[in-house]
């Protein structure tokens, strides 16, 4: 089980590495919502978004033999880029297996971040088994987007700051893709005040996780149409959802219609570009009866600008 001291482990390692995310407010929001909202920043974090805590976290723990010998992952885009930056900061090389559709920005910054990327197709190949197979022929220490202790435990870093900057909340909201910043987050939550209430948000056409909770079992769902690009994933973790079963109060859902309203509202009137995984946690909150002190981390922000505009056009 992960545990508060994982999570605070995690931080003394990213200290002076990973951006400390701004915690923004606006009254415009608090007195639409009907609540007092913090909204963890992790747009601002380096590869703008919250995934380099948990690859940096994980890359450091690796032995130099394992350094030398490289480094792989698999990723819609945000993980790839954090394992690319990661590795390069230990003088070390990646490996990253994308799929095909991932947006030009995204496989352009794992390049320029000197990573080799491998593509496929997200709807016909399975990632797990082509990265793993790429490890193991090359020798790869192989690092999973959220499949990890040090993975979750780097990414529940993020909550733990909020936490320690604002106080205690009495609901904090954060966006699931394969649960590992939310079960992370819930770690931290649960671990510094028990009374702390963890809500997920998925996108609903990817409602993997909710549909597993309910269940009481990982439930598989097809491959998620979502805009949410980052969030769509087809099965919990099991490492994760093991956390999350046992920490986590409720998931929401959020139409693809309320992602682009929570994006375009960001950029109106907090004067943020939110990608639409990054928009998720928001647009539960501008859509659902949230009251109280409420915390919420804002995922990520890597947009480019076409994709952005045609979105919100």
């Amino acid at each position: 089980m992960l545990t508060l001291d994982d999570v605070q482990e995690a931080a003394a390692r990213l200290k002076g590495v990973a951006h400390r995310t701004p915690v923004l407010r606006s009254r415009t929001l608090d007195g639409r919502v009907g609540a007092e909202v913090f909204l963890k920043c992790e747009n601002f974090q380096r590869i703008g978004a919250f995934k380099f805590r948990g690859a940096y976290n994980a890359v450091s723990r690796l032995s130099p033999e394992q350094l030398t010998r490289g480094i792989a992952a698999y990723s819609s885009g945000n993980h790839a880029q954090a394992v690319a930056l990661a590795a390069r900061e230990f003088g070390s090389s990646a490996v990253i297996v994308m799929p095909e559709d991932t947006p030009q920005s995204k496989l352009d910054a794992t390049a320029g971040y000197g990573a080799e990327i491998v593509t496929y197709d997200r709807y016909t190949g399975n990632r797990v088994a082509i990265g793993d197979a790429l490890a193991e022929e090359r020798g790869l220490a192989l690092i999973p987007p959220y499949e990890h202790p040090h993975v979750m435990a780097g990414q529940g870093t993020a909550a733990l700051e909020l936490i320690e900057e604002s106080g205690s909340f009495d609901t904090i909201v954060v966006p699931i893709g394969g649960g590992g910043l939310l079960a992370g987050s819930a770690t931290a939550a649960k671990g510094l005040d028990r009374r702390i209430r963890v809500v997920g948000v998925e996108p609903e056409l990817g409602n993997d996780t909710q549909l597993s909770l309910a269940a009481g079992r990982r439930v598989s769902i097809p491959v998620p149409r979502t805009i949410a690009d980052g969030q769509a994933a087809e099965t919990p973790g099991e490492l994760t959802f093991s956390v999350n079963q046992k920490l986590v109060d409720d998931v929401v859902l959020v139409t693809e219609g309320e992602i682009r309203a929570a994006m375009r509202f960001a950029f109106e009137r907090l004067k943020i570009v939110l990608e639409p995984s990054g928009a998720t946690s928001l647009a539960a909150v501008l859509h659902g009866g949230f009251s109280g002190r409420v915390g919420v981390i804002l995922s990520g922000g890597n947009i480019s600008p076409e994709r952005f505009a045609e979105l919100l056009g």
